[in-house]
Formats: structure tokens, sequence, C-alpha cells
């Protein structure tokens, strides 16, 4: 194994330059002059950790980025491109790159073409950016499209005393001026099409006040990724993490934006739940084993 690790370190060396001189267009690095060999170091200690499952590989690579600054915003930019950031994180990004990480392991590749390629498979409707409302910035859509192609499914109905929500996700283009990428009139009514797949979405969730529920809680998972849902009209989910066992039950790995960085919430679900007023409860997602 020694001898392995070795050898793909050796390879992610020479590719990083070899990538540098044929990047495609529709990437906007971060670093690109140490991101291909960063991501290629994570895909190889992901494989080395040996996780006997999915959950395990999503909470083992979600510690890896512990302490990373939090930053909003960074997917915008025009034209729109597959964003490569494993040093600024916000909560989608976070959960993102976990789940690209980890599915890439599950496919036995250690590449960061291989990661790249599958970050954008997880995060465009089509699999590849075109234009901004290609991306898929609705939760309910993220898990629809990803369930579809195998990657995840939802584990949410199957808690005890799950609950069902219908909701008209339209938020986004209620609050067009919100999104400067909406003033191009075509991505506008790109995004307002995409948006009448999912008036009255039905979705289930875990109603917050069941958390205080032994049987629910001991429901959870480490590796969980799970979706908070909101009161806010027009909009399902307003933040995302990764869930971890500690000794009072299960915590969020997430990207916080009052905490600055990437921690393991101080306050157990339930108590963090209890204290965000505007939050309705909990989806569960689970990747699925390639």
């Amino acid at each position: 194994m020694a001898k392995l690790t070795t050898l793909l370190y050796i390879i992610a060396f020479i590719s990083s330059f070899t990538a540098s001189a044929s990047t495609p267009d529709n990437i906007r690095w971060h670093n690109e002059a140490t991101d291909t060999t960063n991501i290629t170091k994570i895909l190889i200690k992901a494989t080395d950790f040996g996780a006997s499952t999915p959950n395990e590989l999503v909470e083992f690579i979600g510690r890896q980025f512990i302490d990373k600054p939090y930053k909003a915003g960074t997917l915008e930019g025009t034209p729109e491109a597959v964003t490569i950031n494993l040093d600024e994180l916000d909560c989608t990004t976070f959960v993102e790159l976990v789940a690209a990480f980890a599915l890439t392991v599950e496919e036995r590749k250690n590449s960061w073409q291989d990661f790249v390629g599958m970050l954008s498979n997880i995060r465009y409707r089509q699999g590849a950016p075109d234009g901004y409302a290609s991306r898929l910035h609705y939760f309910s859509d993220w898990i629809v499209t990803n369930t579809h192609r195998g990657f995840i499914r939802e584990v949410s109905d199957r808690f005890p005393n799950s609950d069902s929500q219908i909701k008209t996700l339209d938020y986004m283009s209620r609050h067009r001026s919100s999104y400067p990428a909406l003033a191009d009139d075509s991505e506008y009514e790109r995004l307002k099409n995409m948006e009448v797949g999912y008036r009255s979405h039905r979705y289930p969730y875990i109603k917050s006040g069941r958390l205080t529920s032994k049987p629910v809680l001991s429901a959870f998972k480490g590796g969980d990724i799970v979706a908070l849902t909101t009161k806010t009209e027009g909009l399902d989910v307003s933040h995302v993490g990764i869930i971890v066992i500690e000794k009072d039950g299960p915590h969020l790995l997430h990207a916080s934006s009052k905490e600055g960085k990437v921690v393991i919430d101080r306050l157990n679900l339930t108590e963090y739940m209890r204290k965000a007023h505007n939050l309705t409860g909990i989806r569960v997602v689970r990747l699925q084993a390639q």
C-alpha cells in the first residue's frame, strides 16, 4: 500500500503540470498551481482510509476540511464554470466537495480530472455548466437529480415519525434582484421554467420537535448529509451539513457563517435546531454505494 501511495503521489505531481496546459475552459480554479495536487492527495488519503461504507467515507473526508475559512458566493462568476475552491467554503460548496470526493473514491478513481468530472456531474442539471440556470440551486432539485443518477438516496421518510411538507419553490425568481446573474432575461426565464417543476413540491422531513426523541436521534448515522428546512416562503432548504455522532448525540459538521469556518458545531443537533427559529426540520440524504 505504501508503494502504491507513493506511485500515486508521483502521478499526481506529474499530472499537475500536464493539467495546467490543458485545463478546460469551463473550469474556474481558485489556485490552479496547487489545487490539482491537493485534490489527488485527498483522494489518496480517503482511499487509504479504507471506509467500509459511503457514510464513513463522507465523515472522514468532511473532517479534512475542519477550520477551512467560510466564504459565500465563491461559485458566482461569468461565464458559469465548474468552480474549484478547496480553501474557502460555504455550506453548499462544502457538502458538494465532500460528496464529489466520496463518490470519486467509491468509483475507485484517483485523478483530479475524475473529481472535477464528478463535481460537475452532481452540481449541474445536465452534468455540465450551461449558464447560471443549469446549476442545481434548490436542494430539492439537487436531491431529485442526484437520486435519479444513482448517487444518493433520501432516507428522511425512513426515520420514525417523519412528516411531509408541500412547498412551491420560487424564491429565486421572486427575488430576482438578489441574484446578479438573473439580470440576464434568458437566464431568468430558464430559471422560472425550472421552478415550474417544483410547484406544490412534496418532500419528506423530520420536524425539529421530533429531534428530542431517542428513536429519531438513534436513526442518524455519522456521514449523513442533512438539509435544514426553512420557514422562508418559496424556499425549501437554507443550510446543509454532515452529521457526526458525539457522546451527546448527533452534531453538525458544517461551514458556519457564524464561526467563519468549517466546524463541528458545539451544540448537538437537538439544541442547534431548537435555537434556530426560522428552521422547521431536517432532510437526510445518504450516498449510494457504487
